[in-house]
């Protein structure tokens, strides 16, 4: 019997997907919200990261499954989560690293939320902001929920150069693609179940753009209920984030214009 606010699920295990792109979620949902979490050599954070999020989930009272994806880890990372959470958490192995935006569709077609999200693994944004995605969840049932860095409630502090590549990668959002939200690649995103089922099989995107890619082909299938919630930095951003980075995404981001405004791949 599941329990609102209990941890549920079939146990942990682990599993090798085939890596197809283009499949939309599981078809039943039979629980308030999928969580998943992306990460790639972690070490120590992920188990950290992952209690934080059954923690913090459990007190919400909402029934909830944490699928943790490893986009080809070889750090031995996905070790320190087994047998943790046996009723809730599900862990997924890529056999070897094909970026974020992978590891998020692998988990995403496995979820079983009428909500189905992710936070990053690797602790630079709390887990405990959760709680607060889950109250607007049910407030205001929105199509995406997703977290800004620069709503004006937000606490971040971060280095000169990343605040320069944020601020000129979203001016080129607003302008290449009319998207009018203040941040497109925080860390933590929800999306109502239906929104993903039509977005998720249109998306081709590996990397990290794969968030401007989500968000994208949501507004122009016309789900336009979106609320920006304010999120925490609490490290000077750990995680993957390089020049070599910036520049994967900027190329992933050409991509996506070229395909909605030239070929129109995305058949909309």
């Amino acid at each position: 019997m599941r329990t609102s606010g209990q941890p549920t699920g079939e146990g942990a295990r682990t599993v090798l997907p085939s890596g197809e792109p283009g499949q939309p979620p599981a078809p039943e949902a039979d629980l308030d919200l999928t969580l998943v979490l992306p990460y790639f050599n972690p070490g120590p954070a992920l188990r950290t990261t992952v209690e934080e999020v059954a923690a913090t989930l459990g007190a919400t009272g909402a029934s909830f499954e944490i699928i943790a994806v490893s986009d080809g880890s070889t750090d031995g990372s996905e070790r320190s989560i087994e047998g943790l959470f046996p009723e809730s958490l599900v862990q997924v192995v890529l056999p070897g690293r094909r970026g974020k935006g992978e590891a998020l569709r692998s988990g995403f077609k496995m979820g079983r939320g009428r909500y189905i999200g992710f936070i990053d693994a690797d602790g630079d944004i709390p887990p405990q902001l959760l709680g607060a995605f889950v109250d607007i969840m049910r407030a205001e049932r929105p199509d995406i929920i997703l977290g800004s860095k620069r709503h004006p409630a937000s606490q971040v502090v971060y280095p000169l150069m990343r605040r320069l590549y944020s601020w000129a990668y979203q001016q080129a959002v607003r302008w290449g693609f009319g998207l009018h939200v203040t941040d497109t690649q925080a860390g933590i995103k929800l999306v109502r179940r239906e929104v993903l089922a039509e977005v998720l099989p249109r998306t081709v995107v590996e990397g990290f753009a794969f968030d401007l890619e989500l968000l994208v082909l949501a507004h122009r299938l016309g789900y336009r209920a979106v609320v920006e919630a304010p999120v925490e930095i609490r490290r000077r951003f750990s995680s993957t984030i390089s020049l070599r980075a910036v520049m994967a995404t900027t190329v992933e981001t050409a991509g996506i214009w070229w395909r909605l405004h030239v070929t129109r791949a995305y058949r909309l």
